[in-house]
């Protein structure tokens, strides 16, 4: 499939090729699309002779782990010298970088690779594709335009970024270029088997009873139009799960028919929780709900973290919800 070649793909290949000391990073909570992408990137720089630092604030989730044997992503320390470039992906905001930040202030370029409409443009160089279903699909073509070599472990990480991204090549965002990209990455060697039975089929008994207790407590309203529920910290104390667990429990209650928007509210501390958003219609658009508190995402996806009193969280979020499904589809 041909393509029109970006100017700011040279830009971005020109930075590249003058820099030596480079720093991957991108956004906390990492999920699929993060590690996919920062990891492929990093693997491919590496290939490169390149000196490559590739930091996340957080651990990778446990059904992730086999993209990344040997810890090649790390988890931020204080470094003397400076990094000739940063390269952050699939970051909507700088902020959402978390303590990255403070570590990857000594630099000279910093590229800015994502997909999310919300982005904040924080770069030096922006790349921001928001047609795109993931920012794996946008490392895949960096990599494929400056003709470096996409090894199997390469093909492994980008294919399961955009499987992810896309839900599994479900969500309406995915383009025919999406399937061929994929397609390519199998060429290249990507383990179908081994991406989908770890990343599909190899749920933690942890995850089942988080989502038992999701099935448990769910609430429908606007006749069924709106589905939401919460997860407690004493629900992740009583189940042993952690916050990687909770990927892909929204998809759960998006199912049911009658739903077109699905809200999760994470409680993260006492007056801090976290909003996930689900649209199915492509009229309604969770991230203009989300902006409305400060986050964004895709009309799809989105979400928030919210200050306040849960109960007021609430209340605010779902009459945000409702009157973007009044306006929109009314």
């Amino acid at each position: 499939m041909k393509t029109t070649k970006l100017k700011i793909i040279d830009r971005i290949l020109s930075v590249i090729k003058d820099s030596h000391t480079i720093a991957v990073c991108s956004h906390m909570r990492p999920d699929g699309d993060c590690i996919g992408s920062s990891l492929g990137l990093t693997l491919a720089l590496l290939d490169l002779g390149k000196e490559v630092t590739c930091w996340n604030q957080d651990s990778i989730p446990s059904k992730l782990q086999f993209l990344d044997p040997t810890r090649i992503i790390q988890t931020p320390r204080h470094i003397k010298r400076p990094f000739d470039c940063v390269i952050a992906v699939d970051s909507a905001s700088i902020e959402r970088l978390g303590n990255v930040q403070e570590h990857i202030v000594n630099r000279k370029q910093l590229i800015n690779i994502d997909h999310h409409t919300s982005n904040t443009r924080f770069g030096d160089i922006n790349w921001i594709a928001s047609r795109e279903p993931s920012s794996g699909e946008l490392i895949y073509r960096l990599i494929k335009e400056a003709g470096w070599k996409i090894t199997s472990n390469i093909a492994d990480c980008l294919f399961t970024a955009i499987s992810t991204d896309t839900g599994s090549f479900q969500y309406p965002t995915t383009l025919p270029a999406t399937y061929y990209a994929a397609g390519e990455l199998v060429k290249k060697g990507a383990n179908l088997e081994t991406v989908c039975n770890e990343v599909y089929q190899s749920y933690p008994l942890s995850r089942v009873k988080l989502l038992q207790k999701v099935y448990n407590n769910f609430k429908l309203i606007e006749d069924n139009q709106i589905a939401y529920f919460w997860l407690k910290k004493k629900d992740f104390e009583k189940t042993g799960a952690t916050a990687s667990d909770t990927e892909g429990l929204i998809d759960h209650v998006r199912a049911i028919k009658s739903v077109i928007v699905a809200c999760v509210f994470e409680e993260l501390e006492p007056d801090l929780v976290r909003i996930s958003l689900r649209s199915k219609d492509k009229n309604v658009n969770v991230s203009d709900v989300a902006a409305i508190f400060g986050g964004g995402g895709h009309q799809a996806a989105a979400g928030a973290r919210i200050t306040g009193k849960p109960l007021s969280i609430q209340r605010r979020v779902i009459a945000a919800i409702r009157n973007e499904l009044q306006s929109q589809l009314s």
